[in-house]
């Protein structure tokens, strides 16, 4: 049975196409109104508090300002490659949340076997955004960063693939439901990935920060550099894709770390019998998710850039020699029974 033979099936997979694709663009707005707060606290300072009640709406009202600008093209421009390269990078943003599952009771959009698979491949294809973004604009400034962004975004996407091809190996599955629930147990949280992959763990996290070109990684924009990067020459609802496709990606990266590592929706306190504190919940994804989107606003606010050659010998000669090397590592604890899935 196909979508086509059956309308109820197509209303169905498009009601939750929307129910997560809705929130997900809210909670773009959403996150960037708690990075301006988090940043002004750690600053010393209000961060936005006039736009509605405790600045809510100032994300709403930066989005309205976006959409209503005008956009402003090179003379010298490619038209159909400046207009495309956004489209290329939010739409493969928001198409990988298709396979990502929110609790044990299904609410996932498609449930499928190769999960992480269309997860590499969707995430790959943002890098072919930014590269027609820099080139299309025909601006020295915008061409240095997406050739910045290229060698970066490889480079890092090679160090998570290896962290979870680590993943892959103790679970035994592509699909992330499979996944969380590998992780269950009587231990608690010291059934989650996270304990026997710990450097993986890391390696995971900084790749992303990495791969999402946020600092301290941020050279493809590096505003004290060259000026705004890739998309220096964007404005708009053109630069609001852009936008829009980076935070997506940073939310993308603080759910996929608790539902790779952390035991997605499990609790914490899993077989200690403490009541519903013990029982599966979205609500414990959730609360990982925050904590992780929080770290990433933490780092920018924190830690000076990275100087490019910096990033490129971080990436080559020290993640991937430990990816390498813990892949075996993970190998081992499987073949030896060390972790097993369902444990």
């Amino acid at each position: 049975m196909n979508l086509s033979s059956d309308p109820m099936i197509f209303l169905w997979t498009l009601g939750k196409i929307l129910i997560v694709a809705v929130p997900l663009i809210i909670a773009v707005a959403m996150y960037v109104w708690w990075e301006r707060k988090v940043i002004g606290w750690m600053h010393v300072r209000m961060g936005p508090n006039k736009i509605g009640p405790f600045g809510l709406l100032q994300a709403f009202a930066d989005v309205t300002k976006l959409l209503i600008k005008e956009i402003i093209i090179p003379t010298n421009a490619n038209r159909l490659l400046y207009f495309t390269a956004p489209l290329l990078a939010v739409i493969p943003a928001l198409a990988v949340w298709a396979v990502v599952p929110f609790n044990g009771g299904g609410l996932v959009i498609a449930d499928v076997n190769a999960g992480v698979l269309y997860l590499l491949a969707m995430t790959s294809l943002g890098v072919y955004g930014i590269i027609l973004a820099g080139w299309a604009s025909n601006s020295r400034y915008a061409l240095l960063g997406s050739m910045r962004s290229a060698a970066q975004m490889i480079s890092y996407e090679i160090c998570m693939g290896m962290a979870l091809v680590c993943v892959l190996v103790l679970a035994g599955s592509l699909n992330f439901t499979a996944i969380v629930e590998a992780q269950a147990g009587s231990k608690g949280l010291f059934d989650w990935f996270w304990l026997p992959l710990l450097p993986m763990f890391f390696v995971y996290y900084i790749s992303g920060v990495a791969e999402t070109n946020r600092l301290p990684f941020d050279v493809a924009e590096g505003e004290s550099e060259i000026v705004a990067g890739f998309h220096v020459e964007y404005s708009g609802s053109a630069f609001a894709l852009f936008f829009l496709a980076e935070y997506a990606n940073m939310i993308l990266l603080s759910f996929l770390a608790p539902i790779l590592f952390l035991g997605g929706w499990l609790s914490p306190f899993q077989g200690w019998h403490l009541g519903f504190l013990s029982e599966p919940s979205w609500i414990w994804l959730f609360l990982k998710f925050f904590i992780f989107a929080t770290s990433l606003i933490w780092l920018r606010a924190t830690f000076p850039r990275y100087r490019y050659d910096q990033i490129m010998r971080l990436g080559w000669k020290v993640f991937i020699p430990i990816s390498i090397v813990w892949i075996f590592v993970a190998g081992i604890f499987r073949y030896f029974n060390v972790v097993t899935p369902g444990h």
